[in-house]
């Protein structure tokens, strides 16, 4: 078991934490109070806990009025040591894996609260931090290839940014429905980008996407800017679009012969467990991990910022 800490009265956890808006420097490690299990709710001991994009812009302010202080991250895997009222279909010494409710952060601790069905198994056969690398990413990839552009057999996607965490997971997916696989990436991750299955990789340092693809069925952006605006050019008619780097809303296209999407990415149970299926078929393959201590969070925000990140950073908790 853990050393027990004690701040005041409380037994204190570790965890990494900002007190106020900024740049990666704002970032604190040291004790916060444990959290106990409300009604519903669960408290996992915190194995493995994934840095994702929204992290750092969470942490500059990009998502609105924050209370302090306030522990970063989104997903998670662990042990459950404490179940509240009314939960029974998980109990005390449980592993499982999952993704805090939208607008929540607080996966960088030793210790997380969360409503159980928030949360789902881990199979024995899939590690902490497997299980955490994959949960928010591919909740997100599967929300949008299945659930928001609904891609069949047969029809060609465009993913932009096909190095990405999302991106890399919705290749994946793509693939395994049998569509045909475009994507944009810099020339040094053509190779494994293929390698997943791509079946034509464009570099965008040296190619403008819009001369060299059209008459698409769909366009997944994960890159927002003008690379959103742009992908409408390549699509069909009748094609449609779907963007997660572009804020709230999709960017409104200039033509009406073709339909933008902002998925809205839930949490529950399902989706979870369909992933940890996909990882145990060998459809979806783990991304290439750099594991962090908790203490080193600094480093990750700074890394993961910088956007340059291939695969998933993972802070490795116990």
């Amino acid at each position: 078991g853990r050393a027990q800490r004690r701040r005041g009265d409380q037994i204190a956890m570790k965890a990494a934490y900002i007190e106020q808006l900024g740049g990666p420097e704002v970032l604190q490690y040291g004790d916060l109070p444990d959290p106990s299990a409300g009604a519903g709710q669960i408290v996992v001991d915190v194995f493995a806990a994934s840095v994702n994009g929204a992290d750092w812009k969470v942490r500059v302010g990009g998502h609105g009025p924050q209370k302090f202080p306030l522990i970063l991250g989104r997903d998670f895997s662990g042990v459950v040591s404490a179940v509240g009222a009314g939960v029974t279909d998980l109990r005390v010494g449980d592993e499982v894996f999952g993704v805090h409710e939208l607008g929540r952060e607080g996966a960088y601790a030793e210790k997380v609260f969360i409503d159980a069905p928030l949360a789902a198994k881990k199979p024995g056969g899939v590690s902490h931090v497997d299980a955490a690398a994959l949960a928010l990413t591919g909740l997100t990839a599967l929300v949008c290839v299945e659930d928001s552009l609904q891609l069949k057999s047969g029809e060609t996607i465009l993913i932009q940014g096909g190095a990405g965490g999302v991106a890399s997971f919705a290749i994946q997916l793509a693939k395994h429905i049998g569509a045909r696989v475009i994507t944009t990436a810099s020339a040094r991750n053509a190779a494994y980008l293929r390698d997943i299955g791509a079946d034509e990789v464009i570099d965008y340092n040296t190619t403008d996407f819009t001369k060299a693809v059209s008459n698409v069925d769909a366009v997944l952006d994960t890159v927002g800017g003008d690379v959103a605006t742009c992908s409408f050019a390549v699509l069909k008619p009748g094609g449609r679009a779907a963007f997660i780097a572009s804020g709230k809303t999709a960017p409104k296209p200039e033509r009406s012969d073709v339909t933008a999407l902002r998925p809205y990415v839930g949490r529950d149970r399902p989706h979870l467990e369909r992933i940890v299926a996909l990882y145990q078929q060998g459809v979806i393959r783990r991304p290439e991990i750099t594991l962090y201590q908790l203490s080193e969070a600094v480093e990750a925000t700074r890394a993961s910022e910088a956007r340059h990140v291939k695969g998933k950073l993972v802070f490795k908790v116990r």
